[in-house]
């Protein structure tokens, strides 16, 4: 009976320990800061858009490791993704009405 209590307690005071551990742990991870994705770009993009006359940029966006670029006028409106390392071009989306 003697040996039952002993187990009982330091499986108690193992499952108290764990628990102190887990919230560290969890305190840690939300406190470190976290890098912006924009910081991680290059200062500067050169990209060449083949667009219609009359196209303007309405805005630009980073989206995890391109840029989109919403393109309006000289069509429908559209989005075009730019990889920032290369300024290349690496997809389309067309937004038709």
């Amino acid at each position: 009976m003697r040996a039952l209590k002993i187990a009982v307690v330091v499986m108690g005071v193992l499952i108290v320990v764990g628990t102190v551990g887990l919230v560290v742990g969890i305190a840690r991870r939300s406190s470190a800061p976290v890098a912006p994705v924009v910081a991680a770009l290059p200062a500067s993009v050169a990209a060449v858009l083949d667009e219609p006359a009359g196209t303007h940029i309405a805005g630009v966006v980073a989206v995890r490791d391109r840029l989109a670029v919403q393109l309006q006028g000289g069509g429908v409106d559209r989005v075009v993704l730019i990889d920032p390392a290369t300024g290349a071009v690496t997809g389309h989306i067309s937004l038709a009405r």
